[in-house]
């Protein structure tokens, strides 16, 4: 998956994507389903950046800009947490594992994500499962990351 096609993806959610320079301080804003993509940023931060925007469409209401509110951060995280969801679901950490990813550079390749947004899922996934989680048969180990097979003893 890429920024194209989350572009699609909000099509189908009846939601407006634009570009255009935004300050440096902000990636990306959603209101009455249109999102504005800050046109500096790379194709993969974009793609980052719509998953979140997305998330806010999907998951939260009202203006929540001012994050100094305990209400509004929730709602910050709920689209954060769908847009983790999104683009680093757990399965494809273990099929990253299986394709030979060894390191967390060569994953946030692999899912075409910025290394921060990466970071910043495992961080959440820590919080949400502990330190590890059992995926298909394999224990995603989240601290440090890493993907283990246990064998059964005969």
């Amino acid at each position: 998956m890429n920024y194209e096609t989350l572009l699609v993806e909000a099509e189908k959610y009846k939601v407006d994507v634009y570009e255009r320079k935004l300050p440096s301080s902000m990636k990306g804003i959603y209101s009455d389903r249109i999102i504005w993509i800050n046109k500096d940023q790379s194709s993969t931060e974009k793609y980052c950046t719509l998953s979140e925007e997305i998330g806010h469409h999907l998951k939260t209401s009202g203006n929540i800009l001012d994050l100094k509110s305990l209400v509004n951060r929730k709602q910050e995280k709920l689209a954060r947490n769908w847009g983790y969801k999104k683009l680093v679901p757990l399965k494809k950490i273990v099929q990253a594992h299986k394709a030979g990813i060894k390191n967390k550079y060569e994953l946030a390749e692999f899912l075409n994500v910025t290394e921060k947004f990466l970071e910043e899922a495992i961080n959440r996934y820590k919080e949400e499962y502990g330190l590890f989680k059992i995926v298909d048969g394999l224990t995603i180990s989240f601290d440090p990351l890493s993907v283990v097979e246990f064998f059964e003893e005969f």
